[in-house]
């Protein structure tokens, strides 16, 4: 199995109303409820445009956090499923299913193949 992250970015949702939103959600619960049946929905949510963003940064060997980045809109995550499946293929079909429940674009990136560090005696 393969793990993916599909994603999409606040600027490609357009404006809605409240009703237009909780519609889109009645939309959605089915699909993940459909997901996690069948086993693939690692994780699924929407990042909070209202909380404080930080960063970190330890390349002086003691970790500084500092408020931001404040990046553009055009690149800010506003949600992301993280899914587990036999390849790309079934991770296209799971991302043109959320793509039209939502009805905004999603993003599908795989994630790197995690690398085996060499033994320590």
């Amino acid at each position: 199995m393969s793990e993916y992250l599909i994603a999409f970015n606040d600027e490609w949702v357009p404006d809605h109303t409240d009703e237009e939103l909780r519609e889109k959600s009645r939309t959605l619960r089915p699909l993940i409820a459909e997901m996690k049946a069948a086993g693939v929905l690692i994780f699924t949510g929407g990042l909070d445009i209202d909380a404080p963003v930080f960063s970190v940064d330890a390349s002086s060997g003691t970790p500084v956090f500092t408020d931001g980045p404040y990046v553009e809109t055009k690149e800010h995550l506003g949600g992301f499923a993280v899914v587990d499946v036999a390849d790309e293929e079934e991770a296209r079909a799971w991302a043109g299913r959320i793509a039209v429940a939502c009805g905004w674009p999603q993003e599908v990136r795989p994630f790197q193949v995690p690398m085996r560090l060499p033994e320590t005696d």
